[in-house]
């Protein structure tokens, strides 16, 4: 009989705060009010490398070796965090957003099934099984809202979705080939995501300025938190924990996102969220076994 190390467990927890983080990304995306999408990607992406990079040089080491990489290196992580973003916002000017996102919310189910693979995890039934009731509650939420009809003339957009949905799960599981490349590379991975998304801005958007202390709070507490810290949690998590509990906890994400609306009063509670919320709890405990249970 044996037990994960608890070095895996507290990995697999980071993974965990990172989702936690992103519930608040609605949230407090909403609260940036008419900020354009690439716009908001250059500046929030901005703080998290910034800070990433103020917090390597007060650990003592050099900013500048968060850019010293290989190009594989670069291409996973630019073409995971900036990739999926570019991929997501087209996906929305595309197809409606509620077909999109549950299109693009195939990316946990993706990260299981591509543990194997790929990350060269044994997947085991209470994997796939805890990542399917996962998507089934993500399912019961979309219909719940009654806004869903995949029409044929938006196909591009459903392709750019699953894009994403493929992006994160392939950034997420390859990562853990790259275990010996230090998390202070996603500083620069952040870093090179804003001035991408720059000119993307300049090309396709007209400029927004932030106006009032709200704006500016939620930007602040954006570039911290779901696009900050988050993601230098879930480079720990990928790396070191159990990427297939990973993939189902990560359909936490949704649920909180919308409670946080709820509680803020920016959404209505309902009887198909409270399914939802049980079907992907369920799902994550039991794609969770290997951390709470002996074998």
């Amino acid at each position: 009989m044996t037990s994960p190390s608890p070095a895996r467990g507290r990995a697999t927890l980071s993974g965990l705060a990172a989702i936690l983080l992103w519930a608040a990304l609605a949230l407090l995306t909403v609260s940036t009010g008419e900020i354009p999408p690439f716009q908001l990607v250059a500046m929030t992406f901005a703080v998290g490398g910034l800070a990433g990079l103020a917090w390597i040089a007060i650990s003592g080491r050099s900013p500048l070796a968060a850019f010293r990489w290989p190009p594989p290196v670069w291409l996973l992580g630019v073409a995971g965090l900036f990739g999926y973003h570019l991929l997501y916002f087209v996906a929305l000017r595309l197809a409606p957003a509620a077909e999109a996102n549950l299109i693009n919310y195939l990316w946990p189910l993706l990260i299981v099934l591509l543990a194997a693979p790929v990350a060269g995890e044994r997947l085991r039934w209470w994997h796939l099984a805890g990542a399917g009731l996962g998507l089934a509650g993500i399912v019961v939420l979309a219909l719940g809202r009654g806004d869903l009809g995949f029409a044929g003339d938006h196909w591009k957009g459903y392709l750019a979705a699953l894009g994403c949905a493929f992006a994160w799960s392939l950034y997420s599981t390859i990562s853990r080939r790259f275990g010996e490349v230090p998390t202070d590379a996603v500083a620069g991975f952040c870093v090179v995501t804003a001035l991408l998304a720059l000119p993307a801005h300049l090309l396709f958007e007209t400029t927004v300025s932030p106006s009032g202390t709200t704006t500016w709070l939620a930007l602040a507490a954006l570039g911290f938190g779901p696009v900050g810290a988050a993601f230098y949690l879930w480079d720990i998590a990928v790396k070191r924990g159990d990427i297939r509990a990973l993939g189902a906890l990560s359909y936490l994400t949704p649920i909180l996102s919308t409670l946080a609306l709820i509680v803020a009063g920016r959404a209505q509670a309902s009887t198909a969220l409270l399914l939802a919320a049980a079907l992907v709890v369920a799902g994550a405990v039991m794609a969770a076994r290997d951390l709470w249970g002996r074998r």
